[in-house]
């Protein structure tokens, strides 16, 4: 048995998780721009918050495509080749997302904001789901034929688990995005952020724990699989217990203990498909037949191995430089930029007429 296309597996699986896990956040407070704050004040202090760090968590999500694609070209070519609506739509959806994080403070108008600030939660809410989706996806199957192939019409991989994995990282990221704020700001955005991740808690991260346990009893899992399982539930009900006792970074712990887990719990449970089939076990793709050849796998193992750490001493200290908590009271007022020669028109005409 091949050892490389296992630890490109677990590589990737890596990759995701820490996408689910960084960018969770982001887009959390992404949608929570659109009901968790009281005027512009807030809400330029929560976008502060994952001001210094949103495009480097985004790295993630790029990264785990390109794996899929260098390590498993069978498992990219069925995948995307099935999930080109969704996934187009997510793309639109991602730069609609960064368009607006750095185009809502260019035009000093309530009206440019509002609509900017609402482009930033929506699209930050399709992001979710449709990752969701897509990993869901590909840990319960789609109808492929002998050739990969997906058979049937252009939505039929919107499926009861597809919309489980949707509506989990959703709820997860609106979980995970909370006990951020609280950790991350001060007054009343951390006085609700912390009250939500407390009251809401355990029901929105309801889908995920069914999506997990689908792929369990879809698979019929294995022991590593289930231990992972309860885990997620032990770290779920931790960090649940932390948030109401206002232990923010206890409750921050506890919640991203529930995604590592319980993503894991799907890897494990999946392998060794990477793309099972509904038509037939038989069509489905393993590990070993979506796989690249072994010196494509070295070359890429190499290269890792000299990259990631790089990137991941490099993420860490950024996450460390900006540490430090954000209340309102640090957010300016917002003005309009005057240029200078406007400015010098203003002064040389003097007081107005009316004057």
């Amino acid at each position: 048995m091949d050892t490389l296309p296992v630890v490109w597996f677990i590589a990737i699986a890596v990759l995701w998780i820490g996408f689910l896990l960084l960018e969770g956040f982001d887009l959390g407070v992404g949608m929570h721009l659109l009901f968790s704050t009281r005027d512009e004040r807030e809400r330029r202090t929560m976008l502060n918050t994952i001001g210094p760090v949103w495009d480097g968590n985004e790295v993630w999500l790029i990264t785990a495509g390109a794996a899929i694609f260098a390590a498993f070209p069978f498992w990219y070519a069925s995948l995307f080749s099935s999930l080109y609506l969704p996934l187009t739509v997510t793309l639109l959806a991602l730069i609609l997302r960064a368009v607006s994080i750095e185009y809502r403070g260019k035009v000093h108008s309530e009206r440019w904001r509002r609509f900017w600030t609402r482009a930033l939660g929506w699209g930050s809410l399709v992001v979710a789901f449709c990752i969701g989706a897509a990993l869901a996806i590909t840990s319960t199957g789609l109808p492929l034929d002998a050739n990969g192939d997906r058979a049937g019409h252009p939505f039929v991989w919107l499926t009861v688990p597809a919309v489980l994995g949707g509506l989990g990282v959703v709820g997860f990221a609106l979980v995970h995005g909370s006990t951020f704020l609280a950790l991350k700001t001060d007054g009343a955005i951390r006085e609700r952020a912390a009250r939500f991740s407390a009251t809401w808690g355990p029901l929105l991260l309801l889908p995920a724990a069914a999506w997990a346990l689908w792929v369990q009893f879809t698979h019929g899992g294995n022991a590593m699989s289930w231990a992972l399982v309860v885990a997620a539930v032990v770290a779920a009900l931790w960090g649940w217990g932390a948030a109401r006792r206002r232990r923010e970074g206890r409750a921050f712990l506890g919640y991203s203990g529930f995604m590592l887990f319980g993503a894991g719990s799907i890897f494990a449970g999946m392998f060794p498909f990477v793309l099972p089939s509904t038509l037939d076990p038989e069509f489905g793709l393993t590990v070993w037949s979506a796989a690249s050849g072994n010196y494509t796998l070295s070359v890429m193992t190499a290269v890792a191995a000299i990259g990631l750490p790089i990137v991941l001493v490099y993420q860490a200290w950024s996450y460390w430089v900006f540490r430090q908590r954000l209340t309102p009271g640090m957010i300016p007022d917002a003005h309009a930029f005057i240029p200078a020669i406007l400015r010098e028109k203003a002064s040389a005409k003097g007081p107005s007429d009316g004057a």
